[in-house]
Order: C-alpha cells, then sequence, then structure tokens
C-alpha cells in the first residue's frame, strides 16, 4: 500500500498532539516560563492536550477504516 497525502499530514498531527501531551504532563513549568507570550493565548492544559489527542485517535482508527491509513 503506498503512502499517500492525507497519511503524511495525519502522521504529522498524530506527533504533534504526542509532543503536546508530553509538554503538558512533564514540562508545563518550563513551556510557561520560556513562552510568556504564547502561554497568555495559547495555555497548555491537561484536559485541552488529551482531548486534542483522543480527537486525533478518533480521525486516525476512521482514516484507518477507510483504508487511507496502511498501519
Amino acid at each position: 500500500m503506498m503512502l499517500n497525502v492525507e497519511a503524511v499530514i495525519y502522521y504529522f498531527v498524530l506527533l504533534d498532539s504526542i509532543v503536546a501531551n508530553i509538554v503538558c504532563w512533564y514540562f508545563a513549568d518550563w513551556y510557561k516560563k520560556n513562552y510568556k507570550g504564547i502561554y497568555k493565548h495559547f495555555p497548555m492544559t491537561i484536559g485541552w492536550c488529551f482531548s486534542y489527542l483522543i480527537l486525533v485517535l478518533w480521525i486516525g482508527y476512521a482514516l484507518y477504516r477507510l483504508g487511507i491509513l496502511p498501519y
């Protein structure tokens, strides 16, 4: 099965959601200290990051069932 554009985009979004969850759970103080301007507009909270991961996994499941994701 050939890797297509939708799969590549999905894997980038999945990687982003995993990194966001890692930063949120383990490095929240570092994020708040180093990115003060961004943190004011985009606070990284556990609830939002976990919801983001769940939604990405749900989309991945749908893409897999449609046969778009190879793995």
